[in-house]
């Protein structure tokens, strides 16, 4: 199965993926709502409860992209401000919806990898290889389990990319090169997604990190640890925006686990 980059999206109570159902007489499928998630008793993603969040590191990276396309595109002369805007909008979601597929692309590749299924296309091979050996310099461990899926009983679901008896991990792309490597930090979501992730998998006491990987210099990658004062922290802001979606779209999905 190919990745699928995780917005809003639901899970039922044995940890399985719902993230569309069939559009009624329109025929087809169409994205999983709260309105579904009441009637089928789904859990919201993690991604989808910090989104009720700011994201400051995205909001910075949407921000780039629009100066860039600001400066790669002179307003014409003559042109009417509003319609230079405009352009420089639809030039700045068209560089940044390229470098996501870009990224998307990249993940599925490595998780491929990670689960035997297919050896790297030709294109992506030292993007894959270098997310690898990342991994296995700082966190040696056998087995590795790709793509778990799970639900958790106070009400939210999600999927880890990688994960190991002792270890959660979450890869990300990013534009990046030697230099700027080393400056690459993580953000509050980082520990709030990922201490969420290991309290819904049972993996208590498990370390976790960000692995970022080059979209622009194929076969790098950075391995950031976040530290356990940290996780706590992220635990804490995490279960705090549960609440708030349950109250904001009055819809409490925690369940009771069967003994």
């Amino acid at each position: 199965m190919a990745h699928v980059a995780e917005g809003t999206h639901f899970y039922d109570r044995q940890g399985r993926p719902v993230y569309e159902v069939p559009n009624g007489s329109k025929g087809g499928m169409r994205p999983t709502t709260v309105r579904d998630a009441r009637r089928m008793n789904l859990v919201p993603s993690v991604t989808t409860i910090i989104k009720m969040q700011a994201q400051p590191g995205l909001d910075i990276w949407k921000t780039d992209q629009a100066i860039l396309a600001a400066l790669t595109l002179p307003r014409r002369e003559g042109e009417l401000e509003a319609d230079w805007l405009c352009r420089v909008k639809q030039d700045s979601k068209a560089q940044g919806q390229a470098a996501a597929d870009l990224g998307t692309e990249i993940h599925a590749a490595i998780q491929a990898y990670y689960e035997r299924k297919a050896k790297p296309a030709p294109h992506m091979y030292e993007h894959v290889k270098g997310a690898v050996l990342c991994v296995g310099e700082n966190a040696p461990q056998v087995p590795w389990f790709p793509e778990r899926s799970f639900a958790h009983a106070s009400g939210y679901g999600g999927k880890c990319d990688l994960s190991s008896y002792g270890w959660v991990l979450d890869f990300k792309g990013k534009d990046f090169g030697p230099a700027e490597a080393p400056c690459l930090k993580t953000w509050d979501e980082h520990a709030q997604q990922l201490s969420a992730y290991r309290k819904g998998l049972a993996l208590h006491g498990a370390r976790c990190a960000i692995v970022y990987f080059s979209r622009t210099n194929p076969g790098l990658a950075r391995f950031i640890e976040i530290p356990e004062s940290d996780l706590q922290r992220g635990w804490n802001m995490f279960s705090a925006l549960l609440e708030f979606w349950k109250a904001k779209n009055r819809y409490d999905p925690a369940f009771e686990v069967a003994a």
